[in-house]
């Protein structure tokens, strides 16, 4: 499970995981997700999520996102990564991104901070091991979480 906030590179690393034979899956994209109102924001479909994870396989699977609801299933997984930054160094990767338009507004660029401050403590308390993505290129990264699986 590779986790982190907007901006550390999840969707970039897993690209690169894929790239080199890996079986990924991005549950930013659709079918993973559903928004919940009021409160719960985006939660993994866990119907779909518990499927994927109980598919035998002899290649490991790479799960990349950030939700409400993916706690309850990180006892299924290796490890638990996340994937962190500077503020600084996230929001100027929001701004200049070209994959994804969140991140552009000053709103949700304040989102991110809020969530800087308020989500990444608790990742950080349920993961196995933290990478500074602002530290590491991406190659660098994914070979960092193929060693996980070695």
């Amino acid at each position: 499970m590779i986790t982190g906030m907007s901006g550390t590179g999840k969707s970039s690393v897993l690209a690169e995981l894929a790239r080199r034979g890996h079986r990924t899956v991005d549950t930013d994209e659709d079918g993973w997700s559903l928004w919940h109102e009021p409160d719960a924001g985006w939660q993994w479909r866990e119907d779909r999520m518990a499927a994927l994870l109980a598919e035998p396989s002899e290649h490991p699977l790479f799960v990349s996102g950030c939700h409400g609801n993916q706690g309850r299933f990180y006892d299924r997984f290796e490890a638990v990564v996340l994937l962190s930054a500077p503020a600084e160094v996230l929001l100027e990767r929001l701004r200049t991104r070209t994959t994804n338009p969140y991140g552009k507004t000053p709103e949700q660029q304040a989102e991110v901070l809020g969530y800087l401050e308020t989500v990444e403590p608790l990742l950080r308390r349920s993961a196995t091991l933290e990478l500074d993505s602002s530290q590491l290129d991406i190659a660098a990264l994914a070979d960092r979480l193929e060693a996980l699986i070695r």
